[in-house]
């Protein structure tokens, strides 16, 4: 009997393994759906006190898709504006960090002892021209639509999201919810007949209904609510340091360089090691001294790590309950399956899925859930 039931435990691991590892292919496989949907409910969350405010206020479903998507198009055209007047900007004086790089690589090359002429000549603007700019171009503008067209799926997805999201709420609450609360009515049968008040009953049964309904959603809803608002506000405060930092110590284009700090940092880790790379060379080229170089790197090291290693895991770890194990696997995990969005979204969905287990009748995905936590 021991046997039989150790031989089933292994066959239902054995199916959840190859389970989870189908729905990862099938993620991986059909991104181009899947990653516009879950960025879409994204958005929903992101927008649903707002959304909840408008309700109060009488307004027409209608009316509250209006005015999310004037809020989106308005980010989006104020983003694109920032970005193509930083790009004409930077491109005004690219040859002339071009000619201070080559200068660089041909000192250091020499000092320590490099006489390869690649390197003893070494030219940025020679290496350029050799590129196919009709393939680059074509590259640029293929992504570019392959965006456009994500957004629009995006902006898709939200607009029938905003108004299915109730009925999908409603559906799950009468399949599951409803075998619930008669569970609890029946097994509580006895006190009803002690206390005789249906009165009581009706707004017992009520309170099992609204505890039951929503508990999981509420849950998914706040803490990704919380996650984002606080990620914002953390990347916000490193950003403005960097570009603060850059500005006492003229530094060109400081606004951009915070602007990819607070971007970048919404991958765990990995962004803010990326985030560190384009000041530190811009002040490498614009001085054409290691050493200054390598001054911004430490300060905006000692930012990042202020911000995201000390003051971010005390409030956004205690928000969300997640073992920093956990995050930096689910950055490689969803970073494999997604790319870069999934990197960016890797934290908020481990957190969804957490939330899952957690409000599940099943032990195995409670231990899961727990070891998933970051514990007391």
């Amino acid at each position: 009997m021991q046997e039989k039931y150790f031989s089933d435990k292994t066959a239902r691991t054995f199916v959840v393994i190859m389970g989870v590892a189908l729905i990862g292919f099938l993620l991986r496989e059909m991104q181009y759906i899947f990653i516009p949907f879950t960025v879409a409910y994204f958005l929903f969350f992101l927008f649903a006190p707002l959304n909840s405010f408008l309700r109060k206020m009488k307004i027409p479903l209608a009316i509250n898709v209006i005015i999310d998507l004037l809020i989106i198009a308005g980010v989006f055209f104020w983003v694109g504006r920032f970005l193509v007047d930083s790009i004409i900007q930077f491109s005004q004086s690219i040859d002339v960090y071009f000619t201070r790089l080559n200068g660089i690589v041909r000192e250091i090359s020499k000092a320590i002892g490099i006489s390869d002429p690649y390197f003893k000549y070494f030219s940025l603007q020679r290496i350029l021209a050799k590129m196919d700019y009709k393939e680059l171009a074509g590259g640029i503008i293929s992504q570019t639509v392959d965006f456009m067209g994500s957004v629009l799926f995006v902006l898709f997805f939200f607009v029938f999201i905003e108004g299915g999201h109730s009925s999908i709420i409603n559906a799950i609450r009468k399949r599951y919810v409803v075998k619930k609360e008669q569970k609890e009515n029946m097994e509580n049968e006895p006190a009803a007949k002690l206390s005789q008040s249906n009165t009581h009953l009706q707004e017992k049964k009520q309170t099992i209904i609204e505890e039951a309904v929503g508990s999981t959603f509420k849950k998914i809803t706040e803490q990704i609510q919380k996650y984002i608002i606080t990620k914002i506000a953390m990347n916000l405060l490193a950003g403005a340091l960097v570009t603060a930092i850059c500005f006492i110590f003229k530094v060109d284009f400081p606004i951009i360089w915070g602007a990819f700090t607070f971007v970048l940092n919404f991958i765990p880790s990995i962004g803010s090691a990326i985030a560190l790379i384009f000041p530190t060379l811009m002040a490498l080229v614009q001085y054409e001294a290691l050493g200054y170089g390598l001054l911004i790197a430490a300060i905006i090291a000692l930012i990042q790590t202020l911000v995201f290693n000390i003051l971010e895991p005390k409030i956004i770890g205690k928000r969300l309950n997640m073992n920093p194990i956990m995050i930096l696997l689910s950055v490689l995990v969803w970073g494999f399956i997604w790319g870069i969005v999934g990197m960016f979204l890797a934290v908020p969905l481990t957190a969804i899925i957490k939330i899952i287990l957690e409000n599940s009748e099943s032990k195995d995905s409670v231990f899961i859930a727990d070891l998933m936590s970051q514990g007391q």
